[in-house]
C-alpha cells in the first residue's frame, strides 16, 4: 500500500469506533470476504458476458450463490460464491474444491495460461479484480515462468517407459522482423504406474529426424534408460533417430498419420472407397493377413496412386509393429492420437495469439498450458494391470518393476 493510500484509508472512517484489536480483526476479515465476493461476481460477469440485471439472449445465466468456507490471513470466513445454470463457471480468485484465496502473482500466471496478452491483463485485472499494475509488473510475474520451466525441463527421469509417444506443434514466432513458423516437440510417456507423464517440450525450426535425436539424447542424459515402445508420425528418418540413441526400443509409426498421408494424393470421389480399402489393411487380426489386405490394396490402387502404395510398403515394418501385442496394448499403440489430442488442448489455450513475440514468450505459454492440461492426469490408463502383466510377459526383465 502506498503512502497515499494509507492516508486514504485512515480518512475513510472505516476505524471509526474501533477500539479493540479483536474488532479491527473482525472489521478486516469481513472486508476481506466482500472483497473476495465482489471478485467473484466480476469473474461472473466476465464469464456471462454481461452485468447482473443486463438484459442477455446467452442461454447461461447466474444460478443464485453457494455458501463456502474459506481460509484467510484473517481466520475462517464464510463467503457466497455466485453460480451459473450449465456449471460452466470456473473461477479463478477461488477455484472450486480449494478453500483459499489464489494470490495475485497466481491470477496473473493462471491468465496469461489461458493466452492473454500482458496489455490484456493489466485491463482484466482492472476491471474485474480492481487491481492496477503495470505492464512492466505483469511481466516481471510472468518471467519468473522461466525458471520454472528451466527447472522443470531439466528434471530426473525415470528409468524406464513402457510408451513414450512423439509429436510436434507448429506456431508463429517473431523474429527478426518477420513471422516464422516454430516447432514446439512434445514426448509424453507412459510409466510403470501406468501414468501418462509429460517428459518434455523442446523449441526448434521445422520438424526434423536431426532435432528429435537431440530430444531423445536430452531424455536419455535425464535419466532414462530405456524406452519399450516409442510411437511417431512417418517422418523420414525419424526411426532411425531412435535408434540411434534407444536401439532396443520397438518403433511404431502412427497408422492415422500413413492413412492422411496417403489420401493426400487421391482425387476427392476415390478418397471414400481408397480410405476403407486402407481401414482393412490395419484392421486386420494379425501381420499376415495384413499383408494380404496390402497386396489387395496395391492391385487395387496402384496404378491411380503409386506414391501412396510405395510409402506403404516403405514403412511396412514400422507401420505393423503392433501386430506384435497384445489387443490391449495395440489400442494404445498404432496412433499418436494421445499427444494430438494435447496438441488439441494446447490450441485451445493459445488460440489468442496470432503470433508469439519471442521465443520465450511461447514457451512460457505452452508450458502454463500444459500444465493446466496435465492437472486431470490423475489415474492410471484403463486396463492397467492388464497391459502391465502383458509388457512383463514380453519384455522381461526390461520393465524392472
Amino acid at each position: 500500500m502506498t503512502p497515499e493510500e494509507k492516508q486514504q484509508f485512515l480518512q475513510s472512517g472505516l476505524l471509526d469506533g474501533i477500539k479493540t484489536q479483536e474488532e479491527l480483526s473482525r472489521m478486516l476479515k469481513e472486508l476481506h470476504s466482500a472483497s473476495l465476493e465482489a471478485m467473484l461476481q466480476g469473474e461472473m460477469d466476465n464469464h456471462l458476458g454481461y452485468s447482473k440485471h443486463q438484459q442477455s439472449s446467452s442461454t447461461n445465466a447466474r444460478n443464485g450463490t453457494s455458501s463456502k468456507h474459506v481460509k484467510t490471513e484473517f481466520g475462517k470466513s464464510q463467503i457466497q460464491v455466485p453460480r451459473d445454470r450449465d456449471s460452466s463457471f470456473e473461477p479463478i480468485v477461488l477455484p472450486k474444491h480449494q478453500s483459499t484465496a489464489t494470490p495475485i502473482e497466481n491470477i496473473i500466471i493462471s491468465l496469461y495460461a489461458k493466452g492473454m496478452s500482458v496489455a490484456d491483463i493489466e485491463d482484466e485485472l482492472q476491471e474485474i479484480y480492481g487491481y492496477k499494475l503495470s505492464t512492466s509488473a505483469i511481466s516481471l510475474i510472468t518471467d519468473k515462468v522461466n525458471q520454472r520451466v528451466l527447472d522443470w525441463q531439466n528434471r530426473p527421469l525415470e528409468p524406464v517407459y513402457c510408451v513414450v509417444w512423439m509429436d510436434g506443434i507448429v506456431f508463429k514466432v517473431r523474429q527478426s522482423g518477420k513471422v516464422v513458423n516454430k516447432t514446439i516437440y512434445l514426448a509424453v510417456g507412459l510409466n510403470r504406474e501406468g501414468y501418462k507423464e509429460l517428459l518434455g517440450m523442446w523449441l526448434g525450426h521445422n520438424e526434423s529426424a536431426a532435432f528429435w535425436q537431440g530430444v531423445l539424447t536430452d531424455l536419455k542424459a535425464r535419466g532414462v534408460e530405456d524406452i519399450l515402445v516409442t510411437v511417431t508420425d512417418n517422418l523420414n528418418g525419424f526411426t532411425q533417430s531412435i535408434k540411434n540413441v534407444f536401439p532396443t526400443a520397438d518403433t511404431q509409426i502412427c497408422v492415422v498419420h500413413q492413412i492422411r498421408n496417403s489420401a493426400c494424393y487421391v482425387v476427392w470421389k476415390d478418397k471414400k472407397a481408397f480410405t476403407a480399402d486402407m481401414k482393412l489393411i490395419y484392421n486386420a487380426p494379425n501381420k499376415e493377413m495384413a499383408e494380404e489386405q496390402l497386396n489387395r490394396f496395391a492391385q487395387q490402387w496402384n496404378d491411380k496412386y503409386p506414391y501412396a502404395i510405395q510409402s506403404w510398403k516403405r514403412n511396412w515394418d514400422e507401420l505393423t509393429v503392433f501386430f506384435d501385442f497384445p489387443l490391449e496394448i495395440r489400442k494404445i499403440i498404432y496412433t499418436t492420437n494421445l499427444i494430438e489430442n494435447l496438441n488439441g488442448k494446447i490450441r485451445k489455450y493459445t488460440k489468442n495469439k496470432m503470433a508469439f513475440p519471442t521465443d520465450d514468450a511461447l514457451k512460457k505459454s505452452v508450458y502454463l498450458s500444459l500444465m493446466q492440461i496435465t492437472k486431470k492426469w490423475t489415474q492410471p490408463i484403463h486396463n492397467w494391470g492388464l497391459i502391465l502383466n502383458q509388457f512383463l510377459t514380453i519384455f522381461e526383465n526390461r520393465v524392472q518393476i
